[in-house]
């Protein structure tokens, strides 16, 4: 019970529509820079760039995908550090480079039979209006741009590449009774 009374207090401050929302969701699609990263782009003296990552954001993907929640992303910035890093983590699809990403999301729906309300997504900036404004919960970080945010179901108190990700993912585990077992699960002693 001690794992439950510590989700119910970490989430205390997710509305009731958000979580609403969330138990319908069957995939979770991210923007990348910005949202599990902190929008920097670290490049050296022979144009190799460099991205940091919030490890908790990776480590719960293997989760979502147990609970049969699809998890992708969508970014328009074509780098090879980030389809890296989309492949370490086993995401269900990745498309890099994308300058219209609500006809991208709409392909991609065609192909996985899932609905527009069925979809999360988080995004911090203009490229990511087109999907937020459409989806059945519109997620961005707490340091998206104020124009972004207000086509957002749910602001997260964290900022990209400060663990988003991995709070809307506790999210959608939650609301469908699975974070807790998780947890509980993993914290079983041996014997």
């Amino acid at each position: 019970m001690e794992a439950e009374k510590t989700i119910n207090h970490y989430l205390a401050h997710v509305s009731e529509e958000v979580f609403t929302r969330a138990k319908s969701i069957k995939v979770l699609i991210t923007d990348i820079d910005g949202v599990m990263t902190d929008g920097g782009i670290i490049y050296d003296d022979q144009g190799i760039e460099y991205k940091k990552y919030n490890v908790k954001d990776g480590l719960i993907v293997q989760h979502l995908r147990k609970a049969k929640i699809l998890v992708g992303a969508i970014t328009g910035r074509a780098s090879q550090v980030v389809e890296n890093r989309c492949e370490e983590l086993k995401f269900d699809f990745h498309y890099h480079g994308i300058k219209d990403k609500g006809k991208k999301l709409e392909e991609i729906l065609q192909t996985i039979e899932v609905s527009m309300e069925e979809v999360a997504y988080i995004g911090d900036d203009l490229i990511d209006l087109p999907i937020l404004a459409n989806v059945g919960l519109a997620i961005s970080p707490a340091d998206a741009l104020p124009y972004v945010k207000i086509y957002s179901h749910y602001v997260s108190p964290f900022a990209g590449g400060k663990g988003v990700f991995r709070e809307v993912a506790d999210i959608l585990l939650h609301s469908k009774g699975q974070l807790v077992p998780i947890i509980e699960n993993l914290s079983k002693k041996e014997l």
